[in-house]
């Protein structure tokens, strides 16, 4: 069996880290949900993002540092062990897509610059996948793909010998803009997998059957290193009890129902269907929901520009609270303060908007980082427990 666990449980823990190269912005992180989700941008919101971006670009040739803020999360990179010898890179684990693709020897300098690059004519255990390809399109006409390898991958001290690894010959600038995150580790559902002719499997689920349970969880935290554990629900990271909802996942995505929510002590509004993305920053939820959450904000308006809500970083901001399996978990209004527009901006971008023009609902990091997670696939029924936990 080419599942090696270090420990003989069955189990494993590893941590995860946010990006110390990130600078946090509200409407890029709302580009890149267009993007993922296979939606195009408002062209207001196109042109504030290439703006700001060349503003980042004319500081680094001025020899100015660009400063990453401190509290506010975006981007959260776990290392990843992969080929013999072991090369380490810094992946984002994305519940949200099913490739595990990383830079790579053949991806072009321009855009592999800052980044760690898979080398599999130094590993002696990778194995090209011949007449295999993969390609994953975004909403603005961009793409990312590559070849296909198979070897070992390593998490945790965990392995699988014979892992799909997604050797990028061209990337997004999406990603390549993003220093220091090397690539991706999908944790969607197998179903979703971009390799063509065949479809290939999750990490998770090639050591699945090998694990004591067949789940994952997510501690995620608010400007800290965060866990994921695999194939354990660690107690001590949660209080209380873990609620449980049924996950839809005809989609391929982690998608369940919130059956209410509420903004601040205000009386509770109907139930919210949403997919659970550990690769999206924000809690993009139906426009409705967003507006009502606003409406409890004072001087808050929506910035067509901006792409979303924004308002005084001086103001107080309401929790959110929605509900899950009878257990309520509250999003502190503190985490829905995102981040300034720019640097030394008034002007702050909210880390909860509306989904227009995206479609999906998605519970992001925003969401996430307020409570202890489970994923659990059983093969046959698949589900999701949320639990609280001490936020401090």
């Amino acid at each position: 069996m080419p599942f090696q666990p270090e420990a003989t449980n069955g189990s494993f823990t590893v941590d995860t880290y946010p990006n110390p190269n990130h600078a946090a912005h509200g409407p890029t992180a709302m580009y890149k949900a267009f993007l993922k989700y296979g939606k195009t941008p408002p062209p207001e919101l196109v042109k504030t993002v290439k703006d700001y971006r060349a503003s980042r670009k004319v500081k680094r040739v001025s020899g100015s540092a660009t400063t990453t803020p401190e509290d506010q999360d975006e981007a959260w990179l776990t290392p990843v062990q992969i080929g013999t010898p072991a090369q380490t890179l810094n992946l984002d684990f994305d519940s949200g897509s099913s490739d595990l693709w990383v830079f790579s020897t053949s991806t072009p300098a321009s855009e592999s610059r800052g980044h760690t690059t898979y080398a599999p004519g130094k590993s002696s255990t990778a194995k090209l996948k011949s007449g295999y390809s993969w390609t994953i399109s975004y909403g603005d006409g961009s793409s990312s793909s590559g070849t296909v390898y198979n070897d070992k991958v390593t998490v945790g001290g965990v392995t699988f010998a014979s892992q799909a690894v997604e050797a990028a010959t061209k990337v997004s600038t999406e990603f390549s803009e993003e220093t220091n995150l090397d690539g991706l580790l999908g944790l969607a559902f197998s179903s979703i997998n971009s390799v063509r002719p065949s479809a290939q499997k999750t990490f998770f689920d090639n050591i699945k059957s090998s694990l004591d349970q067949p789940l994952w969880t997510v501690d995620l935290r608010h400007s800290a290193p965060g866990t994921y554990n695999f194939g354990k629900i660690d107690n001590s990271l949660y209080t209380g009890e873990i609620a449980y909802a049924t996950v839809n996942s005809r989609e391929g995505f982690w998608t369940f129902t919130a059956t209410s929510y509420s903004v601040g002590s205000g009386a509770s509004g109907g139930s919210i269907t949403g997919i659970a993305d550990t690769g999206t920053t924000l809690a993009l939820l139906p426009a409705a929901v967003a507006k009502a959450y606003y409406a409890k904000v004072t001087g808050a308006t929506y910035n067509n520009a901006q792409g979303g809500y924004v308002f005084s970083c001086s103001a107080t901001l309401p929790d959110f609270t929605f509900t899950v399996g009878g257990a309520d978990i509250t999003i502190p209004g503190d985490y829905i303060n995102y981040a300034p527009l720019t640097t030394g901006s008034k002007t702050c971008f909210g880390g909860i908007q509306g989904n227009t023009g995206i479609g999906e609902v998605i519970f992001g990091d925003i969401a996430l980082k307020s409570a202890f997670v489970v994923f659990e696939n059983s093969g046959n029924t698949a589900r999701i427990g949320w639990a609280k936990k001490d936020l401090n």
